[in-house]
């Protein structure tokens, strides 16, 4: 189990109502320990960053008439961190190696294509993912360029992908 993350995340919901809390600092050393566990993208970490404590026209309209807008971050703050805990103890640590090995496989893939083309077929291939036109009109386009490699190119790609040990490792699996 998750005990020494749980027992991490814990101390800092305590932190939140010592004497000398500072925000910056506090939140600073959240996202770290939230990144570790969960990983760079997760939710918890986009709500962390967003806590504040200033005294904007907003802030004080959204504070609550019983409690300080300080008091009502922190308050999110502790909730945050507690659905954090309440993730871990009941589903355990995430396994972030899946997220990296098939990022790592959509990397070899597109290495396996990104060979087989020209430079200008490259550079035209990435106006058209950059471009606004809709999803129909970019597979039309990347179509043709996939077609301007010929089939025996089409067959180096295929060939090349199929041969990398990490698909081998995933077909063996199947």
């Amino acid at each position: 189990m998750a005990q020494k993350e749980i027992k991490l995340l814990q101390q800092q919901i305590d932190k939140l109502y010592e004497k000398d809390f500072e925000l910056q600092p506090w939140k600073n050393y959240t996202i770290i320990l939230l990144e570790r566990i969960f990983g760079p993208e997760n939710e918890k970490i986009k709500m962390i960053r967003k806590v504040e404590f200033e005294f904007s026209s907003w802030s004080l309209r959204d504070a609550s008439g019983n409690e300080s807008y300080e008091e009502g971050s922190k308050k999110l703050a502790r909730e945050i961190l507690q659905a954090a805990i309440d993730e871990l103890k009941a589903f355990g640590i995430p396994d972030l190696s899946k997220n990296v090995h098939s990022d790592q496989a959509i990397s070899d893939i597109l290495s396996c294509l990104l060979d087989e083309l020209k430079g200008s077929q490259v550079k035209e291939l990435k106006a058209i993912l950059t471009s606004r036109e809709n999803l129909d009109e970019k597979k039309r386009k990347i179509k043709d360029i996939l077609q301007n490699l010929g089939e025996y190119g089409v067959y180096d790609v295929i060939t090349n992908m199929l041969t990398k040990p990490e698909a081998q490792t995933i077909i063996l699996k199947m």
